[in-house]
């Protein structure tokens, strides 16, 4: 028997998989619908009635009362309960792209839910950046919270605001709060002209404090002890002024933006040509972006950006002759320091988005020892989808509740403990650890979490514990979006 056979039965046995049904076949509508359903489930706040994932309640309803100003809303990050502003702006910014680019190929009411999910991250940033020369770039204490297994509904932990405020620098979440409220306002531009014009007007606004007082966020010493080690700025904010200025020049036009980019690319690192793309390193996005001006408007002042988008595009093809991407024996693109799958879904991302802009012109990427084609990236693409959503060797859907055999013990807080419709009595901090060292299955289903993902060896053992592989995090989700709009519509891509 081989050893893949042996795992997948010691799993069936010892950790309550159940596969039931063997299929080659990916139904990528279903699985679409249930990536945007899964941002109901990180939903902080008062929860509206049209509220799907129903084991979930208001939760946060004070945040903000410390500097006696509304923060609540938004969504937590992960399994915790803490709202970090750095990842849910980047979260925000996926989001909004996946509908720029493959909203025209979603159903028209997953549409309506991909800018539902936009609208709960938007209103929250909005409120972060309401004060002239502050920013809130964080409610929680995540030390605290993490020290408890409590519902989000049960908080009683300190809810600390932790605001920026000028000339104290915020380079990287104010630039990518303003890539976040510019890139949505192109979201919704065409069904309600007012909000749009709203999230563009803020996102000008906060990129002037970005660009005006330069520095990272967790370098200021209040902040550094909520933001680290969880989202401390470990890349350096420069990729992110260069972020945030291409999305306010692609939503605005304006010039201005241009000449930054033109300007300031190489002061800011453009030319580093870092193979990366996250809540932390814009790099690898940034190119991609900024490309579609050099394709499209043949903007050859940015050309050095396309080169660089070229570059990382040829790393990921196994055969060229710069290849420098890890993948897994089973074919998963894989960077240590867990959470993997966030590289494997923005990966995917950026590659099918720069097919799109590719094809639009015709061109293709010269890698040296071959010319990589726009179908060839949405192959590479497709295999890193394909593969999260079962075509692995352990056969396993990474997606919770996509087809019959997905992780049932994820690290996270909601889903692991009872619900508050089930066990309306409070549990209170340290009353949660019987669930969390619990063997059984989550009792709440959180549908379409992404969790971090197996080793590199490909193996996932479904421990709560292990919050590397078994988090969920709403970064991993929202490039995904898109990623599974487009396959949806092209099952087989050409």
């Amino acid at each position: 028997m081989r050893p893949s056979s042996l795992l997948f039965l010691y799993l069936i046995f010892f950790h309550g998989f159940s596969p039931l049904v063997e299929s080659s076949y990916l139904d990528y509508a279903d699985a679409l619908s249930k990536s945007i359903l899964f941002f109901e489930g990180q939903r902080s706040g008062f929860l509206p009635q049209d509220q799907r994932i129903g084991w979930r309640g208001n939760s946060g309803l004070s945040d903000g009362w410390m500097y006696n100003t509304d923060l609540t809303g938004g969504y937590y990050d992960a399994g915790d309960n803490v709202k970090f502003g750095f990842p849910m702006a980047f979260t925000t910014t996926m989001l909004a792209w996946s509908v720029i680019e493959f909203g025209d190929l979603m159903p028209p009411n997953e549409l309506r839910n991909a800018l539902v999910a936009i609208r709960w991250a938007t209103d929250y940033l909005l409120k972060t950046v309401s004060q002239p020369n502050r920013l809130f770039v964080q409610v929680g204490d995540p030390n605290i919270d993490h020290s408890c297994w409590e519902r989000p509904e049960d908080m009683d932990t300190a809810r600390s605001v932790y605001a920026v405020d000028a000339p104290n620098p915020a380079s990287d979440v104010a630039s990518e709060t303003a890539a976040a409220l510019a890139a949505s306002s192109m979201a919704f531009r065409s069904v309600d002209a007012g909000y749009a014009d709203t999230l563009l007007r803020n996102a000008v606004q906060v990129f002037q404090f970005a660009d005006n007082f330069r520095g990272a966020y967790s370098d200021n010493a209040h902040i550094r002890d909520g933001a680290c080690p969880f989202y401390c700025d470990f890349s350096g904010y420069q990729d992110e002024l260069l972020w945030g200025a291409a999305w306010l020049r692609r939503a605005s036009q304006d010039n201005s933006y241009l000449s930054y980019l033109e300007n300031n690319g190489k002061t800011l690192g453009a030319d580093d040509n870092i193979n990366e793309f996250g809540w932390d390193n814009k790099h690898a996005g940034l190119n991609v972006l900024v490309s579609k001006e050099v394709l499209d408007g043949n903007m050859y002042t940015l050309e050095s950006y396309k080169a660089s988008a070229d570059s990382f595009m040829c790393t990921l093809i196994p055969d060229s002759s710069s290849s420098h991407i890890e993948y897994t024996p089973g074919g998963l693109i894989y960077k240590p320091g867990g959470s993997n799958l966030q590289h494997a879904t923005t990966i995917s991302f950026i590659l099918l988005v720069y097919a799109k802009y590719l094809d639009r012109t015709s061109q293709t990427v010269n890698c040296g020892n071959e010319f990589v084609s726009p179908v060839l990236l949405r192959m590479q693409a497709k295999k890193q989808v394909d593969y999260i959503l079962g075509e692995n060797p352990m056969g396993l859907s990474y997606m919770v509740g996509y087809s019959n055999y997905f992780p049932q013990r994820i690290h996270h807080r909601g889903s692991s403990l009872p619900s508050v419709k089930d066990h309306p009595g409070f549990i209170a901090c340290k009353d949660g650890s019987i669930y969390f060292n619990s063997t059984n299955p989550n009792p709440n289903v959180l549908v379409g979490a992404i969790v971090g993902g197996p080793g590199e060896d490909d193996v996932y053992g479904d421990d709560r514990a292990d919050f590397r592989k078994s988090e969920p995090t709403t970064y991993i989700n929202a490039p995904f979006v898109g990623a599974l709009a487009y396959f949806a519509a092209n099952p087989n891509p050409s």
